[in-house]
C-alpha cells in the first residue's frame, strides 16, 4: 500500500542539469531508505544513489561528484539533483523505497513507474 511517483525527467543537452523528485504515499508506517536506480536499453538496472532516514548516502562511482541525493522525511520525498549530465546518463530512472506498511512488521521494496532522462545534443 505504498505508491511512488517520479517527476522531473526530460531531454537535456550534455553538461546540463535535471532534478528528479519522487513522492511516496499510502498507508506508510516508516520508510527506511529511498533511492534511485536507472536502466538503459540493453543494460541491467543499476543503483544510482540511496539515502537512509538518518541521512547516510551512497552513490554509484559513475555519478559521484555530479549527482546529489536528498530527502525530505516529513514529505516522504526523495530528490536527485543531476549536474554535468553525459549522454551515458540516458536511461529510465526508477524511484525505490524500503518501507513498512502500517499494521505490518516487515519491510518491503517498492518501485515507481520510472521517468525518462535523455541527454543528447
Amino acid at each position: 500500500q505504498v505508491q511512488l511517483v517520479e517527476s522531473g525527467g526530460g531531454l537535456v543537452q550534455p553538461g546540463g542539469s535535471l532534478r528528479l523528485s519522487c513522492a511516496a504515499s499510502g498507508n506508510i508506517f516508516s520508510i527506511n531508505a529511498m533511492g534511485w536506480y536507472r536502466q538503459a536499453p540493453g543494460k541491467q538496472r543499476e543503483l544510482v544513489a540511496v539515502i537512509t532516514t538518518g541521512g547516510s548516502r551512497n552513490y554509484a562511482d559513475s555519478v559521484k561528484g555530479r549527482f546529489t541525493i536528498s530527502r525530505d522525511n516529513a514529505k516522504n520525498t526523495v530528490y536527485l539533483q543531476m549536474n554535468s549530465l553525459k549522454p551515458e546518463d540516458t536511461a529510465v530512472y526508477y524511484c525505490n523505497a524500503l518501507a513498512v506498511v502500517a499494521g505490518t512488521r516487515f519491510e518491503y521494496e517498492y518501485w515507481g513507474q520510472g521517468t525518462q532522462v535523455t541527454v543528447s545534443s
